[in-house]
């Protein structure tokens, strides 16, 4: 509210009687008188006016026009046209969608130093995203979510809605791995990385053996390394690029096989171990091997895993098939008395999980995404289906790594090449980074390799839901950078 200036002499003298109708304070000393419009500042002396500032630019929306400012101002504004090289920008384009008339919007990043080369439209694959996780989700999953979101999404992991998601998800994970008698569906949060460690509580009663043979099947070697209450594991370790094979040792009494290594692309077959300790577990780590490498459950007794692979989802879950024997262990542990943190007991997993729910909330859409992954994977066959279409990208890329003058597939035994994560060596001569550069800035993403190998190569993914069709285009690209390079 502005003064008036209708107001008395006597109230002009005090700003806050003349805006407030306050009677004046008889010993208060006289303020000098503000300006009419500022009546919360009573007291104060003006401030001196500031110059005012330049209208903003119509085509910088949102920044100073810094050509009438003066030096010191200037140091203080963002460079508007600036950008760092390392930084992605963001293409905003519609493509169509794999068997879906439909067109969705994509968002394509590309690093700003990358070859300017345009690959036509015609070699493109039908869908770029090649990541080796989290990995291609269907469109036509992201459309029925949607579709679905108004009684899912924001309610109760308590309650029916959510409940039958994680009911669907234990169907169809036992219908897909075709779960023998007595073997549970048991999930919780925090992905196989927390595993590793709820392991070592859990499963481990006094010392595992490992195999060591690429950057994540050694990470749970030296979680069990660092737990005090157990002694030291027995570690088997090969070279990247191939794998050992466990053996059996007199004192273990649980055996950490590696299904798939997705930093290198080594698969391993799963079988219980020869000779082994009676009670021995097998405990598999199968995160990107998981619905897309065979596998008989039988030969495991915690067949573990996550669902931004081949299932198509979010991370943020972890998810593993339990052998009658190993629910026994984690009952023989919990009364044993260690002390296990509540969130990382099996126990209470398994009894949450016989409900349909995990302790803690758990990520909605992963759970929604990896039910209707499963339904999908069911309707077309099963193991049988997803395996053959994983074997079909396989040999469509090794095919052509081995027939192409400069490349060759990193792992040389080909019966330990991945079907799931391909990796493709280059020649010296060509420098895959810039072909993994281009590749981004068409739209073709994640192909480049595990950053700690650190090898001239490039690492695809061919998990289920990606179309053996689209592996075959990625090839036909990656041969049109390549000749634009030379």
């Amino acid at each position: 509210m502005l003064c008036s200036d209708s107001h008395s002499e006597s109230q002009q003298s005090d700003p806050i009687t003349a805006c407030s109708g306050r009677l004046p304070r008889p010993s208060r000393p006289t303020a000098p008188a503000k300006p009419a419009d500022c009546p919360g500042q009573a007291g104060r002396l003006p401030r001196p006016s500031r110059p005012t500032a330049p209208a903003k630019r119509a085509d910088w929306p949102g920044q100073l026009d810094t050509d009438q400012l003066d030096t010191d101002q200037q140091r203080h504004q963002p460079t508007p046209r600036r950008r760092l090289s390392a930084r992605p920008a963001i293409i905003e384009h519609t493509g169509s969608v794999a068997d879906s008339s439909e067109l969705i919007t994509k968002r394509e990043f590309s690093v700003t130093d990358a070859p300017k080369i345009e690959i036509p439209a015609n070699l493109k694959p039908s869908d770029g995203r090649f990541g080796a996780g989290p990995s291609k989700i269907r469109p036509e999953s992201v459309a029925a979510l949607a579709a679905s979101s108004a009684g899912y999404l924001g309610t109760s992991h308590r309650r029916p809605a959510v409940k039958n998601v994680v009911g669907k998800v234990r169907a169809g994970l036992t219908q897909l791995f075709n779960l023998p008698d007595g073997y549970e569906v048991v999930l919780g949060n925090g992905g196989a990385t927390a595993f590793w460690d709820i392991a070592t509580f859990n499963l481990i009663r006094e010392r595992s053996q490992h195999l060591n043979f690429g950057e994540f099947s050694s990470k749970f070697a030296a979680a069990a390394k660092a737990a005090p209450f157990l002694a030291d594991p027995s570690v088997i370790k090969s070279d990247p690029g191939t794998h050992p094979l466990p053996r059996a040792e007199a004192g273990i009494d649980a055996y950490a096989l590696t299904h798939n290594e997705t930093s290198t692309g080594v698969m391993m077959p799963i079988k219980r171990v020869q000779g082994a300790d009676d009670g021995a577990l097998v405990l598999v780590d199968a995160t990107s091997g998981a619905g897309g490498l065979p596998v008989d459950v039988n030969e495991t007794d915690v067949y573990y895993f996550s669902p931004q692979k081949c299932f198509a989802s979010d991370g943020g879950l972890w998810l593993g098939l339990f052998s009658p024997a190993a629910i026994e262990r984690v009952a023989q542990i919990k009364e044993s008395g260690r002390w296990i943190p509540t969130s990382y007991d099996l126990t209470t997993a398994i009894d949450n999980s016989r409900l349909d729910q995990t302790y803690n909330t758990p990520a909605l859409v992963t759970l929604w995404l990896l039910a209707d992954q499963l339904d999908w994977m069911n309707s077309n066959g099963g193991l049988q289906f997803t395996t053959s279409r994983t074997a079909d990208s396989a040999q469509r890329l090794y095919t052509w790594a081995e027939k192409t003058d400069y490349t060759t597939p990193y792992v040389t035994d080909a019966d330990k090449r991945s079907n799931v994560i391909g990796t493709i060596d280059f020649d010296d001569a060509i420098d895959a980074e810039q072909v993994a550069k281009t590749l981004r800035a068409n739209g073709i993403l994640d192909t480049e390799p595990y950053r700690k190998l650190g090898r001239n190569q490039l690492r695809i993914a061919m998990f289920p839901a990606i179309d053996p069709a689209d592996v075959e285009a990625l090839t036909a690209c990656i041969d049109y950078v390549v000749a634009k390079l030379s």
